[in-house]
């Protein structure tokens, strides 16, 4: 396995996967009509091509094609983070946010962040993220509950 920046060709895999993960794995923590909210079928492709476009995107990528993404704004945010339904558990998450912390190191930041779903809380608890504060975020008409998380990185230089 491979973490490869994005390329803009990846976008409709990568929108596939967000979709499928969020479908497949994320249901188990949200309601169908949550997850619909979340992860609209009709999505507009170009409108998720333009939103990432000061984003730094990296891919994992196996011989069976992307297995998972993770997008990181240039002040620390992490806007999406998210694996193959099918790939789950396999050191995919954890490759990604390695390179997403390497990245946050050579940008100077002092942590990085994140509002992480119910299902994606154990996850970064385990990579060291604390739970900042709870919220129920208001998206296309359905309520869902995640949690602001951040990580300090304790840039020393």
């Amino acid at each position: 396995m491979i973490i490869r920046p994005h390329k803009p060709e990846d976008a409709a895999t990568l929108f596939q996967l967000f979709y499928d993960t969020i479908h497949k794995v994320n249901i188990q923590d949200y309601s169908q009509e949550q997850v619909n909210a979340w992860a609209p079928e009709n999505f507009d492709i170009k409108r998720w091509q333009e939103r990432t476009k000061s984003y730094f995107i990296f891919v994992a990528e196996d011989a069976s094609g992307i297995s998972g993404f993770a997008e990181l704004e240039q002040n620390g945010h992490i806007d999406c983070f998210y694996v193959h339904h099918e790939k789950q558990g396999l050191g995919i998450g954890h490759k990604l946010m390695s390179e997403l912390e390497q990245k946050a190191h050579t940008l100077k930041l002092d942590e990085i962040y994140a509002e992480v779903s119910i299902t994606a809380r154990p996850f970064f608890e385990r990579k060291g993220f604390q739970v900042r504060q709870k919220q129920d975020v208001l998206l296309r008409g359905q309520y869902l509950t995640n949690y602001k998380m951040g990580k300090s990185l304790n840039n020393i230089s």
